[in-house]
């Protein structure tokens, strides 16, 4: 793979010109498309096959009723001590209510004084409002006409406030994405000293993510992807494509300082860290795309999205970049270091980074023990995990959503927020027997404040009932009280014949809930799984895939009482802009574990392939450690801090989950890079030596040779140069022909011409 990307970027730096229009001309497509085939977005979550889901079906088809159509609930609240049935209030709320059926897209309007939706001390009524659409066809237009109808009864001096899925929209998140570009351009002019250098990057990067951002709203002209689709792709591309970028650009630097001529620079920094590039973008892409075994369409489709745009990232890392090197040539450097090029440079100090690996392995047992107790104690609020979707109630305080949610709790109680549908079916025509039965036996059960009468289709094999529970729809009564429900179920078909299923917003919310727990931990082993076999791949070892394995768990652990501890438990929350805390969100678990997997493992490849390829030339395995920390920690502490920054910047967005994933993937990240891999990964390897590296020969013999640190190219390409004319520059680098294997060593880790830390930032 290494001599093929190394051929590839070659020919990208000669054919520049060609290469740049060609994805200029692609990007133009792409825009072109998503102009013209783009389609509506949605919040709703549901997965086909469940209970829920196929009673919705049965509603649409057999009544008429859209139950995953856009709807509304306009709360109206007398005030002071006024009633809504004074004869003002009651005007201004039959007046409000006309004005609402003649809103756009609307199909009915429940008048609260005949559907009887007033509470019992009459201060408090509201509207059921039901659309013709999803809410992903509303349009803003549609919802302020919605907002305007309603609050014609503020005239009265009526309190008017607004909830459910119509009035959910998507969260521009322009200001995250930009606040996250200017910290990395920041951090990467920094790490380079270079305007060309930093600004490379973060060009790829962009272009990149207008690939993936394109190719999505193409993509909702076929599919239905949820609102958060576009910026979860946004967030991992950004993050994934400025950081694969930097290692190319860092390498292209280093072989220039090293004197070798730009073509042969870009050829060799391709097949070098474009080989790492490679499997840890094959890292992220297959555990996103690993979402698809859930058997969950809305988080396939998260997955897909996300690894395409991550795709795309590495295509123009391996291709685009460098052509863009070609443009950029020498400039790539500083002005003193083009003066100093292919020179002999002293290397006074050692790095920060070699410093702080020999620190850490001159006191490793205390360095470990420290790193996992800290890593621990962020871990321990997760043993308190509470998953749900995010409802009205987890709304910010202030918002139009929350107070109605608020105002119909406290004048009807907390159920009236969730209620759940009841759908009776009997094709032999007892449908009204058997309704009446469900009825009876519903109200019975705990936690029902009202089960209304049926309401059964012409046809007669069809019956809708609603239950309100007198608890939210988020409690875990009202789960009991689903499930109780179905456990009525077979009673029911046992006497009658009909069959008998729940549904409505809150048992979707449950069986969607449901599912992503139960997902979760075989997830968890296919992802641990492929992580071992991939790095006994890149490792030929055992116990470092083992490590790495475990590294990973760690930081995922951490991540998750971050989680809790900020967004459920409420610490911190005003310093991160949290508006209120609640169950966390049930997507959250197994995309952060996917996630996180491919940059954990992007950080293990970075670092320990250096290690392992000190070691196999004959290093000292704590030597092999500090040097392949020397020479990686300079850049991997820059992808992290840029990681960090891009996906910080997301928590600044409104929308809960993007919100959410943001804090995590930051937290995750800076354990991963720091605690993880700066710390408990050299710690380890000093702490089981030689055996760190052991393979059964076995095994050494049926496994293939990936050659992700591009050893073998850089044996190749040193044997090359030792047997051809060297330049006068070159010759005091060079090594006999007849010790080739010194050659590359030689080659491979640049000792003979040692560079200052500022340019030291070979993969």
């Amino acid at each position: 793979m290494a001599n093929l990307l190394y051929r590839l970027g070659r020919f990208s730096f000669r054919r520049r010109g060609l290469v740049t229009a060609l994805w200029l001309v692609l990007l133009a497509a792409v825009g072109v498309g998503a102009a013209t085939l783009s389609g509506p977005t949605s919040n709703a979550f549901s997965i086909p096959g469940t209970e829920s889901s196929q009673a919705i079906t049965v509603l649409r088809e057999k009544m008429g009723v859209g139950a995953d159509d856009a709807s509304a609930q306009v709360v109206f609240t007398a005030s002071g001590q006024a009633k809504l049935t004074d004869p003002g209030g009651q005007a201004a709320v039959t007046a409000a209510v006309a004005a609402l059926r003649a809103a756009p897209q609307v199909a009915q309007v429940g008048d609260p004084f005949q559907a009887g939706t007033v509470s019992p001390d009459q201060r408090t009524a509201f509207a059921s409002v039901t659309y013709t659409v999803a809410p992903g066809d509303l349009t803003d237009t549609d919802r302020q006409a919605l907002y305007a109808a309603g609050r014609t009864a503020e005239a009265a001096g009526v309190g008017v406030a607004f909830g459910g899925t119509a009035t959910q929209q998507q969260q521009a998140g322009g200001a995250a994405e930009a606040i996250g570009i200017a910290v990395a351009a920041f951090i990467l002019l920094l790490t380079f000293g270079s305007l060309v250098a930093a600004g490379l990057p973060l060009l790829t990067a962009l272009l990149g993510v207008g690939f993936g951002m394109g190719g999505i709203q193409i993509a909702t002209g076929f599919f239905d992807l949820s609102t958060s689709t576009s910026a979860l792709a946004t967030m991992l591309g950004l993050a994934v494509a400025i950081d694969y970028a930097l290692f190319v650009v860092s390498r292209f630097r280093h072989e220039l300082a090293d004197g070798h001529d730009p073509e042969q620079a870009a050829g060799r920094a391709v097949g070098t860290a474009g080989s790492a590039v490679v499997f840890a973008g094959l890292t992220v892409i297959i555990a996103l795309v690993a979402l698809s075994v859930t058997g969950i369409p809305f988080l396939t489709a998260m997955g897909l999205a996300a690894a395409g745009t991550v795709a795309v990232a590495v295509a123009i890392t391996l291709s685009l970049v460098p052509a863009l090197l070609g443009f950029a040539g020498p400039r790539i450097l500083t002005a003193d270091r083009r003066k100093g090029i292919g020179r002999h440079r002293s290397q006074a100090t050692m790095p920060l980074g070699g410093r702080w690996a020999r620190g850490v392995l001159r006191h490793r047992v205390p360095a470990l023990l420290l790193a996992l107790g800290v890593a621990g104690v962020m871990a321990i609020p997760a043993l308190d995990l509470a998953l749900a979707l995010p409802d009205d109630s987890t709304a910010a305080p202030g918002s139009t959503q929350r107070m109605a949610y608020d105002q119909l709790s406290s004048g009807f109680g907390a159920g009236f927020n969730g209620p759940l549908l009841l759908v009776v079916e009997d094709s032999l025509g007892g449908v009204g027997t058997a309704a009446e039965q469900a009825q009876q036996a519903v109200s019975r059960l705990p936690d029902v404040a009202v089960v209304t009468p049926p309401t059964i289709n012409p046809d007669r094999d069809t019956a809708m009932l609603t239950v309100i529970p007198h608890s939210g729809p988020g409690t875990q009564e009202t789960k009991d009280l689903v499930a109780a429900i179905r456990d009525f179920a077979p009673a029911v078909a046992a006497s009658t014949g009909a069959d008998l299923s729940v549904t409505g917003a809150t048992a979707v919310n449950i069986d969607v809930s449901d599912k992503l727990t139960a997902a979760l931990i075989p997830y968890l082993a296919i992802v641990v799984g492929l992580a071992f076999v991939l790095l006994m791949l890149v490792f030929r070892s055992v116990l470092v895939p083992l490590k790495a394995t475990v590294g990973f768990l760690i930081s995922v652990a951490a991540a998750f009482g971050a989680l809790v501890a900020v967004f459920q438990w409420g610490w911190l929350a005003d310093l991160f802009g949290v508006p209120s805390t609640g169950p966390i969100v049930s997507i959250m678990p197994i995309f952060l574990i996917g996630v996180l997997f491919g940059l954990a493992m992007d950080y293990e490849v970075f670092l320990v392939t250096r290690t392992r390829e000190e070691y196999v030339h004959g290093a000292a395995p704590d030597d092999a450690i500090v040097t392949g920390t020397r020479h990686g920690a300079r850049v991997v502490t820059a992808a992290a801090l840029i990681m960090i920054s891009v996906f910080a910047g997301f928590i600044l967005t409104d929308d809960t989950i993007i919100k959410s994933l943001g804090f995590a993937l930051a937290v995750g990240v800076a354990v991963d890079a720091f605690l993880v891999r700066m710390t408990i990964v050299p710690a380890v390897l000093s702490l089981l030596g030689r055996a760190a590296w052991w393979l059964p020969a076995w095994l050494d013999r049926i496994l293939p040779d990936v050659n992700v640190e591009g050893e073998q190219l850089t044996r190749r390409l040193a044997e090359q140069t030792s047997f051809a004319p060297a330049p006068p520059q070159r010759q005091s680098a060079a090594a006999p022909a007849e010790e080739p294997a010194v050659a590359a060593s030689a080659d491979l880790s640049h000792q003979a011409e040692p560079i200052p830390e500022r340019e030291l930032v070979s993969v």
